[in-house]
């Protein structure tokens, strides 16, 4: 374990558990998973002190440079509003405006909403839901019939909210990026946005019992007060924010506050942490695309922050931040090269044809129908029929229903680069 970064491990209580009937194990089993277990409690972590080692605080300098460079290369090579991924500022001009790029220019792209859509479906991969693109983008339409695709639209809604999140980190705002994760999602509505009641553990064991877990979690009497001690040590300012970030992260996964979500919550909390530090304003960085490269290292981190070692999730958060740059530079490269060989298909079309507004929002919305484009873009119902076509006779779009009604079209070339990013983080 390297000097400085010992954090206080947590403690544990002794707890008797007794296996109730399930209807399909047997006396033998409920017995087995019946008895004495420990579960933890957390320690506190408001006046945590450590003290960096030249190189580890090196690495974390250079881990936030490479996530301050990449927000800062969102911000100026597409426009502040492009970048931050708002409805009315998704090209980077008024709502309304059509005109075509001037000829060299490069297209303004949302990559701000790329970037969220990115990075929600990599959090919830941790979680083993995986979603391919154009599932994801007909969950944005509601015309997915995927659990996974409808789950990690909640995630892009989480993100959303915590992204939304002005003023200091604070248990009401944990508790709103649960709402809007889980808030929507059948059989969560009640409990979305609350903390647990009952014990939660992880880890290879039984479903009857906590026994053999690698994880157990707190006992849910023992949550408010935990979470009050983590929103104190998130409001500090007097630590690097990646490790910062890193650490506030592995003991929220630690305390387990909820039922389910610890995890793609305790990640977007990360993103309002590292917003707030002043590292990344303008774009949410596909940090869990970097911790999805190593899953395993990743959770044994977590393991070993239990046990009293920061350094191993320190050091996974700044690989997450450089690759979260480099994967980031990326991907935008892609979506820019393929919008740029759209635009040359649409060279005849008159500079106010309505196609060139809705070209560079197809980046972030390969699957559509004429309704989006109307409550998106604000176009008329014959404004949004005429892009469709005018896009559909370049061969950019293609409609994939066959049908007279309720038809949608979809750019194949921009699913598929999405796709070969998440492949590619696989392969990692």
């Amino acid at each position: 374990m390297q000097a400085g970064l010992v954090v206080p491990a947590v403690g544990y209580e002794e707890h008797v558990w007794q296996a109730e009937p399930d209807g399909m194990s047997g006396r033998a089993r409920r017995a087995a998973a019946s008895g004495p277990y420990r579960s933890c409690v957390p320690a506190r972590l408001r006046d945590y002190a450590p003290t960096l080692p030249s190189p580890l605080a090196a690495d974390l300098e250079e881990a936030a440079a490479s996530l301050a460079e990449f927000d800062a290369v969102a911000a100026s090579a597409l426009g502040a509003s492009a970048a931050a991924g708002g409805r009315q500022g998704l090209l980077g001009e008024p709502r309304g405006a059509v005109t075509a790029p001037p000829a060299g220019a490069a297209l303004s792209i949302p990559l701000g909403a790329i970037l969220l859509r990115t990075e929600s479906a990599s959090s919830s991969q941790i979680e083993q839901l995986t979603v391919g693109a154009r599932q994801l983008a007909l969950a944005e339409i509601d015309h997915s019939t995927s659990a996974n695709a409808r789950a990690v639209i909640g995630n892009v809604k989480a993100m959303e909210q915590a992204l939304a999140w002005r003023g200091p980190i604070s248990q009401e705002a944990v508790l709103a990026i649960h709402r809007a994760l889980l808030g929507r999602q059948p059989g969560w509505e009640r409990t979305a946005g609350s903390y647990r009641r009952q014990l939660v553990w992880i880890g290879h064991t039984s479903l009857l019992g906590p026994r053999g877990a690698s994880h157990v979690a707190p006992q849910a009497n023992l949550i408010p007060a935990a979470m009050a001690d983590l929103v104190e040590f998130m409001a500090r300012s007097d630590l690097p924010a990646v490790l910062h970030a890193a650490v506030a992260h592995a003991q929220f996964e630690t305390i387990h506050p909820f039922a389910d979500g610890n995890g793609r919550v305790g990640r977007a909390l990360v993103h309002v942490m590292l917003r707030q530090a002043g590292l990344v304003k303008h774009i949410a960085a596909p940090l869990s695309a970097g911790l999805l490269t190593d899953t395993e290292g990743y959770f044994a981190a977590l393991g070993e922050f239990r046990r009293g070692a920061a350094l191993p999730i320190v050091e996974r958060f700044a690989d997450a931040s450089r690759f979260a740059a480099y994967g980031g530079r990326q991907l935008m490269a892609a979506l820019t090269a393929q919008l740029d060989h759209d635009r040359s298909r649409l060279a005849g079309l008159p500079p106010q044809a309505v196609a060139w507004r809705v070209l560079p929002w197809l980046a972030a919305h390969p699957v559509i129908n004429a309704r989006l484009l109307v409550d998106e873009l604000g176009l008329t119902d014959v404004a949004a029929q005429r892009a469709v076509a005018q896009l559909t006779r370049a061969g950019i779009l293609t409609e994939r229903t066959g049908l007279r009604r309720h038809r949608i079209w979809q750019h194949d070339s921009i699913l598929g680069l999405l796709d070969d990013y998440a492949a590619s983080l696989r392969r990692q």
